[in-house]
């Protein structure tokens, strides 16, 4: 993921979710060790691509931003983060208000890269 601008609380922002998702149990970056993982699997035929996600309209920026930002104070990974000492709640308040701020921002644009494989037996 990049984004622009680039605000202290957004760089806060990740780190929470990827501390939160590995303790999880899952990879945050997956997408990117897609290859490696279906190598691994025995795959030898794999085509692999991606796509992308960008949100750089008022519209498309107000609702990413709330999609984060609320996500960050009232839901599971709120409660994670909090119980499992990735974040207090000031630190996901403050968080919550950078990503408004970022919707805010008249060139504000967040960019999402996937990682796909298709992979042949």
């Amino acid at each position: 993921m990049a984004w622009y601008p680039e605000l202290p609380g957004m760089d806060e922002w990740l780190a929470v979710y990827q501390r939160v998702a590995r303790a999880n149990g899952g990879e945050p970056n997956a997408g990117r060790r897609l290859g490696s993982w279906a190598r691994q699997a025995g795959f030898t035929d794999i085509t692999a691509t991606t796509s992308a996600w960008c949100f750089a309209t008022p519209d498309e920026r107000a609702w990413w931003s709330r999609t984060w930002g609320d996500r960050m104070v009232d839901s599971a990974v709120a409660e994670h983060a909090v119980a499992r000492g990735h974040a207090d709640r000031d630190t996901l308040l403050r968080i919550r208000d950078a990503w408004y701020a970022w919707a805010e921002a008249e060139d504000g644009w967040f960019g999402v890269l996937h990682g796909e494989l298709l992979c042949r037996a």
